[in-house]
């Protein structure tokens, strides 16, 4: 394996130190019920005594027993997190970070939360392609190095495949994953590999976005260029109705990616490149903690 760049060293660390707090205060409490709620497996039937929970009885049994019986479980000894990172050309754009480099950063945060607990993490780098595999492995030692070639990744292809990234993670899993997908969803035809990944496995997808995909700003004339394909266009974004007819474009385009993503029965973050990700990180995975408990 050649040397790594003292340069992505830095950035490692530099990864390391901005989350340390936030890898410590976001999960010290919550991991087990974010990533662990569907991790039991079942253990046994026994008889119920006062104080059981009542959502644990195993209603066949009971009745063919004609007493109360609940269902117990233990926990699964380990967990596999696998981290789905989409650095296509839509995700080299944004302020003050990229979406690329936003995606990257929270990627290690669940890395680094996963070797805290034990836990294998591994890791997905797609473009047009599936480009990088990182098995899945314990150890804080290796999330390290998955962050590591998480820097040090430099994508071959400028497009985006994700349906087909998403369908690779499916024959890569053989048995039930968390699945985490960082990813703009700028992309064709992915909601029925999503639904197959989600049939088999507790998917999360965290959606990065950048607000100047938004609205353009009312100047003059701009060009813009299509990081996937290099087309350029010019645009007259003084024009009132070119603004609104843009703004509504971006607007579909967001209601047809939640739907999907609803439709395949995921749980969904939204992120933004101008804004911290700690909050809404924060309270999303808080609601889903919450949902997974009542459930």
């Amino acid at each position: 394996m050649p040397p790594v760049p003292p340069e992505v060293l830095r950035q490692v660390k530099g990864i390391q130190l901005r989350t340390r707090g936030l890898v410590g205060t976001l999960f010290a409490g919550e991991y087990r019920s974010v990533f662990r709620g569907q991790g039991m497996e079942f253990a046994e039937v026994r008889p119920y005594v006062p104080g059981d929970d009542y959502r644990n009885i195993e209603w066949n049994v009971s009745a063919r027993l004609a007493t109360p019986f609940v269902k117990t479980y233990t926990e699964e000894r380990e967990l596999t997190l696998l981290l789905i990172v989409d650095q296509s050309g839509s995700t080299r754009f944004g302020q003050p970070v990229t979406k690329a480099a936003l995606a990257i950063e929270v990627a290690a945060v669940l890395a680094l939360a996963a070797a805290r607990h034990n836990d294998r993490v591994g890791a997905l780098l797609f473009s047009d392609a599936v480009e990088q595999v990182i098995p899945p492995r314990k150890g804080r030692r290796h999330a390290l190095r998955v962050i590591r070639d998480l820097v040090a990744f430099e994508p071959q292809g400028k497009r985006t495949d994700l349906a087909g990234s998403l369908a690779y993670a499916s024959r890569l899993l053989h048995h039930r994953s968390i699945v985490v997908i960082l990813s703009d969803f700028l992309a064709a035809d992915w909601d029925r590999p999503l639904r197959s990944l989600a049939s088999r496995n507790d998917v999360v997808a965290i959606i990065v976005d950048d607000p100047r995909e938004r609205e353009l700003p009312a100047t003059g004339l701009i060009e813009l260029r299509d990081a996937e394909s290099g087309r350029h266009v010019l645009v007259d974004a003084g024009d009132r109705g070119v603004r609104r007819r843009a703004a509504a474009y971006a607007h579909s385009q967001r209601e047809q990616r939640e739907r999907l993503l609803s439709g395949a029965g995921v749980d969904c973050v939204s992120l933004s490149t101008a804004s911290d990700y700690a909050i809404p990180l924060r309270q999303a995975f808080a609601r889903r903690a919450r949902r997974l408990h009542r459930g």
